[in-house]
């Protein structure tokens, strides 16, 4: 179970977000974003040692605010091999030094998200301690679903990031009709966070395909 400290970080998340999400394929905005924190969720590490979040962030700096999805992983030591996934390092109040990645490069946040799918885990709270997230929902057929052995290959591009070739994670998020998933997906992710009007928005947050299936919109 993942403990949420009342305490400083420093430099904070959104600060190193902001330095690292124009370096990202997906990003769609111009210069520097304005960023807020918007929702998302937490996974449990059945080891107790990585921390790892889905955050949603909004940017503000363009005509219109973008919402953008944002999986990381906390550790208290790198991550072996993971240098180009950094986000950077934060000094945390209480557990001292952490290394934030970008969690699609961490095998811990790839195989609990499967586990996620399959219903095996529990959504939590983003910040709260030992409460489930009821927003969070997800399916599964029962097909498809990969290994969770590591390590895949994760690309990045426009359209979002792909770990191995069948789980794929959408980045910008764009509000979409109740958990609508696309179509041939054989299992899927749907969050929630709270839009700059003040409304809760809700779209997939990560999706599987089958393999033999053209990228799916």
């Amino acid at each position: 179970m993942a403990i949420i400290h009342n305490t400083t970080v420093k430099p904070t998340k959104l600060e190193l977000l902001t330095a690292w999400l124009p370096t990202r394929p997906w990003y769609v905005g111009n210069g520097t974003p304005e960023l807020s924190k918007a929702g998302g969720f937490r996974l449990d590490d059945p080891e107790g040692e990585v921390g790892i979040e889905f955050m949603v962030v909004v940017d503000s700096s363009g005509p219109e605010p973008t919402a953008y999805h944002v999986p990381l992983t906390y550790r208290g030591a790198p991550l072996p091999g993971a240098e180009g996934a950094l986000v950077g390092t934060m000094e945390h109040g209480v557990l001292g030094p952490r290394w934030a990645y970008d969690g699609c490069h961490d095998p811990v946040l790839y195989a609990q998200l499967l586990a996620l799918i399959e219903g095996h885990v529990q959504a939590q709270a983003q910040s709260v301690t030992d409460t489930p997230d009821h927003e969070v929902t997800r399916s599964f057929t029962g097909a498809g679903l990969p290994s969770p052995d590591w390590p895949v290959t994760v690309t990045d591009d426009q359209d979002g990031t792909i770990l191995g070739e069948a789980l794929h994670l959408r980045r910008v998020l764009r509000p979409a009709a109740p958990d609508t998933a696309p179509e041939g997906a054989t299992g899927h992710v749907i969050g929630a966070w709270q839009s700059p009007d003040g409304t809760r928005a809700r779209a997939v947050f990560a999706f599987l395909k089958p393999v033999s299936q053209k990228p799916l919109a």
